[in-house]
Parts: structure tokens; C-alpha cells; sequence
């Protein structure tokens, strides 16, 4: 059984918003958010646009084909040449096709406090 620190780190981590972020389709979270607001992302091929909606494995993340033109996106294959995607998330550069292969663990999202100690500050 998992820990409540693995899941609130897993819960957070497949948040739509954080997945582009860390595919490095957007530069900060905030910048994440807004641009799953104003619509320009498919998951599995349906539009989305709720910053918290939570990824599962196997779903499929892509841009939407009218939003490639927005200047976010310009010179996108050559910023994500670059870009070091966690071990959980694929991205495909040809296609702009992002892809959750497994789920976040705590280890990887290396979380900037002890979870565990905040949890046990806040039980009491």
C-alpha cells in the first residue's frame, strides 16, 4: 500500500497543467495552466481545457492542430531537442505527441519539502 505522500505527489504530478509542463510545452506551470484554459491541447484526441483534469497511463497529449501557429509553439522541435522528459512521459518530436507510459513516483518528482513531515505537522 502507498504511502499518502506518494499519492498527493501522484495526484499533483498528473495534473494536465504539470504534464506540459513537463513535457516542456510550456516554460512555468502558470504558463501551463493558461494555455490548457484557452483550449490548445487534446487529450486522446478530445479538447480539454481544465488545468486539473488527471492524466491517466496511456493517454495521449497533442497540440492542437490550430494552436501550432500561436508563438508559444514556434520552434518547438528544436526547444524539446534539448528537453529532458521524466522517466514516466514519452514525447514523440515528429508528431508533437505526448504519451504517459507509467506514473509518477515521489523520487522522481523530488518534491522541494519532506511530504511525510508536513503530513505529520498537520495530524496532529
Amino acid at each position: 500500500m502507498e504511502d499518502a505522500a506518494s499519492l498527493l505527489i501522484r495526484k499533483l504530478e498528473t495534473r494536465l497543467d504539470n504534464v506540459i509542463f513537463r513535457l516542456g510545452l510550456a516554460t512555468s506551470r502558470s504558463q501551463a495552466r493558461q494555455l490548457v484554459t484557452h483550449g490548445h491541447f487534446l487529450i486522446n484526441g478530445k479538447s480539454v481545457n481544465i488545468p486539473s483534469f488527471q492524466v491517466k497511463k496511456g493517454d495521449e497529449i497533442e497540440i492542437k492542430p490550430s494552436s501550432l501557429k500561436i508563438a508559444n509553439f514556434k520552434n518547438l522541435k528544436t526547444k524539446l531537442k534539448k528537453h529532458h522528459f521524466p522517466s514516466w512521459l514519452i514525447f514523440d518530436l515528429e508528431k508533437l505527441k505526448g504519451k504517459v507510459i507509467d506514473l509518477p513516483t515521489l523520487e522522481e518528482a523530488s518534491p522541494p519539502a519532506d511530504i511525510s513531515a508536513i503530513f505529520e505537522f498537520y495530524s496532529r
